[in-house]
């Protein structure tokens, strides 16, 4: 799991599904390469857009900037 969330990182945007895999470091069956990135989409690490491209959108740091600041924020009526 880890080698292909940091593989995935590293190429954020860049390949597709069946690309990727190709593309890793170390070889994996492709069905735990599957379950692998079911698991990062549940879980909200990565994104699959339109043309199938996956994405990395896990950043824990600018959410606890965002959640430390959100008491500045301005909410109008």
């Amino acid at each position: 799991v880890l080698m292909v969330e940091e593989f995935i990182q590293k190429h954020d945007g860049e390949y597709k599904r069946k690309e990727l895999w190709k593309r890793l470091p170390k070889k994996m069956m492709y069905q735990t390469f599957q379950v692998t990135i079911a698991y990062l989409f549940e879980s909200n690490k990565i994104s699959i857009d339109a043309e199938g491209k996956i994405g990395w959108i896990y950043y824990p740091e600018s959410a606890k900037q965002r959640e430390a600041m959100a008491h500045l924020v301005w909410k109008g009526k």
